[in-house]
């Protein structure tokens, strides 16, 4: 089933055209009319209406133009439109939605073909003959693509790593050497510094206590006269006897002995090993090479600690992405051979799939009033992944590219030969004057062609020649008049007698003659 059809054509205000509608058969539809009623502008309708610019439209641009294209595609419809703004300017829309000429172009691209007059979006790139020929000669590329994308998935994975071996070495160095200050210090835990410096505290103090100690010491019980015990005996000696005083010398005596006790005691507390100054200065070089540490990876010790872990986690990366490196390396250097061998593989595919395609539409070529004429298509490019259409209208003349040295009607006729050959049915063709300046039996057999062509694919042609508007499904008919010397264009559908009349007229000039009528009956019946 076709995945595209044209369903209607609108024009308004284009050039003759005030207000016109064609709608389309599903097989083939002709236009026709007299020299000059305005045929070739539906198809610059269809044409402006799908992004395009064509010469017939452009200079027929009025105040009020709009062109639209109805299609029936993935099973809904599209309306395609461009029209003349109030600034003068072309609008774009799809299916009412403000749009681009971009937006428009890519769409058409895969629903109409237009061959007219040196104008085919089937020729406009080297990939949409590679594309024929690919669906003529059956060619499938999909292993070579999934090579290609396994290639491009080592080369991203090769990215993600650093392709760069210099960086990340400098990387890794860098890596190491922070490493290398955490191990030199090598924190017990996020608490240590807190621990040194709660010893500290404790062995400074105890240090500090033992000074003190020794003088209190001194004054209380040491070597000089004037201690202070020594000072409380002299003077309780000196108190003197007799019951009166006994009391208080019995108490002053206690207390003395109390107070010798406390000293002795107190001299029991000091301990000169207790204080160990080079253990005093290792905790303070401890906190002072846990506080660099700190301050160089900020925060606290417990932040600093983190940092290791990312910094051996990034180490183990780095030397592990070495490795893998190293594997990506040896990946991609067989990937790019598949690719190569595979690409090789297509390419002589294409090759004689173009020979083939080539031969194909050289057969075709009689049948479209070119029997003098040669089609070469030439692949090229390490898969054959460009294409080109070459061409020459005579048998002794070099082949060229087509679009440069086929005329109008010869390109047209060239682009019915292929699609005869090279169609997939999945795009309307549009044929505008594919028989100018041919007649009698060649004229027959371009009808025969577009028939043909029409039981695969949606066509619509605009011809002069009754032989050819015979074979069509549905005729349409654009007839020029003249009112207050202003010339309109109106477009009508004709069938059954209409028709005839229609034929008659393309074939004698004049639609009521009894023997015009009797051909035109014979040929509306072949």
């Amino acid at each position: 089933m076709p995945r595209a059809r044209l369903l209607e054509i609108h024009a308004r205000d284009l050039g003759v055209i005030d207000e016109a509608t064609v709608e389309l058969s599903s097989g083939f539809t002709v236009v026709t009319g007299e020299t000059g009623a305005g045929k070739t502008l539906l198809v610059g309708a269809l044409a402006l209406s799908l992004g395009l610019e064509s010469d017939g439209a452009r200079y027929a641009l009025g105040p009020a133009t709009r062109a639209v294209a109805l299609f029936e595609s993935g099973g809904r419809e599209v309306a395609l439109a461009r029209e003349v703004s109030g600034s003068g300017r072309l609008r774009a829309s799809i299916d009412g939605a403000p749009a681009s000429a971009e937006a428009l172009r890519a769409l058409a691209a895969g629903l109409v073909e237009i061959h007219g007059q040196h104008d085919s979006l089937r020729l406009r790139s080297s990939e949409a003959v590679v594309e024929l020929v690919d669906r003529a000669g059956g060619v499938d590329t999909s292993d070579l693509a999934s090579a290609r994308e396994a290639l491009a998935r080592l080369r991203r994975e090769r990215d993600t790593l650093g392709g760069d071996p210099a960086e990340r070495a400098r990387r890794l160095e860098y890596v190491e050497f922070q490493l290398a200050e955490f191990d030199a210090v090598a924190p017990t835990g996020p608490d240590e510094l807190d621990e040194v410096l709660t010893e500290l505290t404790r062995l400074s103090e105890l240090r500090d206590g033992q000074g003190a100690l020794a003088e209190a010491l001194a004054l209380f019980d040491g070597d000089a006269d004037d201690t202070v015990l020594g000072a409380f005996a002299r003077a309780l000696a000196r108190l003197p006897d007799g019951t009166a005083y006994r009391p208080v010398r019995e108490a002053l005596d206690e207390a003395l002995v109390a107070a010798r006790e406390a000293v002795r005691d107190l001299a029991a507390l000091q301990d000169p090993e207790a204080v160990d100054d080079a253990r005093i200065a290792a905790l303070e070089e401890r906190a002072r090479l846990l506080n660099v540490l700190i301050r160089k990876h900020a925060g606290t010790l417990a932040d600093a600690l983190a940092s290791r872990v990312a910094l051996e986690r990034e180490r183990a990366e780095l030397v592990a992405a070495g490795a893998r490196l190293v594997e990506l390396d040896g990946a991609i250097a067989a990937g790019c051979e598949v690719v190569a061998e595979r690409a090789g593989a297509v390419r002589a595919h294409r090759d004689a799939a173009a020979r083939r395609l080539s031969a194909a539409v050289g057969a075709q070529l009689a049948r479209v009033a070119l029997g003098g004429a040669r089609v070469r298509f030439v692949v090229d490019g390490e898969d054959g992944a460009r294409a080109s259409i070459l061409f020459s209208a005579d048998e002794g003349r070099p082949l060229g590219p087509l679009d440069a040295l086929a005329s109008g009607g010869e390109l047209s006729r060239v682009l019915l030969a292929i699609s005869l050959e090279a169609t997939d049915g999945s795009a309307v063709a549009v044929f505008d004057e594919i028989d100018a300046g041919l007649g009698g039996l060649v004229a027959q057999q371009i009808g025969e062609c577009l028939a043909e062509l029409a039981t695969r694919q949606q066509v619509l042609a605009v011809t002069h020649l009754a032989s050819v508007a015979a074979r069509a499904d549905r005729h349409y008919v654009i007839e020029k008049r003249t009112r207050d010397g202003r010339a309109t264009t109106t477009v009508r559908e004709v069938a059954d007698e209409e028709r005839v009349g229609e034929i008659a007229r393309m074939l004698a000039g004049e639609a009521g003659a009894e023997e015009s009528r009797a051909l035109a009956r014979r040929l509306l019946g072949r």
